[in-house]
């Protein structure tokens, strides 16, 4: 006996294709959320490392800007310990130089000078007196040249003046003062002429 398929079958191959679609729908939306999510959890595993990355960057830098404020106050007190230094040594360096000035300008007086006023400056001293003559005051002023403490003697006048009946040559001179140089003035000396020697 024959059997006759009488159900539609075109009816059932589209259902089949419908569902198959549905099918296929699904796994791409699926497979889409899955991808659009893993992207996003890259991206934000990106984003969460680069923020970390910034704040210890900034974290660090902060703690470079203690560290430079830090070396500009030291600095700062360096230099002010280096200048205290520098006034003492040179303090030390010249507070026996009025005694010394003193003792000098005995030594080098020579005989028939008399000084009646001196005057000191910061680098020099001024001199004013009487000789018996122009001869005397031209060996005081040898004397001064060759002191140690001394140098440049400079002639600023000498006239005639009658002291008790006696008629003297009133003076006027000034001198320079050597000073007495500190280490670290040495060292500045040294290296401003190594500078120089540098240049072409």
């Amino acid at each position: 006996m024959i059997r006759v398929n009488l159900l539609p079958h075109r009816e059932e191959k589209r259902k089949a294709r419908r569902q198959q679609f549905y099918a296929v729908s699904g796994l791409i939306t699926v497979l889409a959320g899955m991808i659009w999510f893993l992207g996003y959890g890259i991206i934000n595993g990106y984003i969460n490392t680069q923020d970390n990355a910034n704040a210890f960057l900034k974290s660090q830098i902060s703690a470079l800007d203690k560290d430079i404020d830090e070396i500009k106050r030291l600095k700062e007190q360096t230099d002010s310990l280096l200048s205290r230094k520098r006034i003492i040594e040179s303090l030390q360096a010249n507070r026996a130089e009025t005694v010394h000035l003193f003792n000098e300008l005995a030594r080098q007086v020579p005989d028939g000078i008399y000084f009646k006023n001196i005057k000191q400056a910061p680098d020099s001293i001024n001199i004013t007196g009487y000789a018996q003559s122009n001869a005397r005051v031209s060996i005081l002023m040898r004397n001064l040249e060759a002191s140690p403490l001394l140098e440049r003697p400079d002639l600023v006048e000498i006239k005639v003046a009658t002291i008790g009946n006696r008629r003297l040559n009133e003076f006027n001179l000034n001198v320079f003062i050597t000073r007495q140089t500190t280490e670290d003035d040495k060292k500045g000396k040294a290296a401003g002429s190594a500078n120089k020697d540098k240049k072409p």
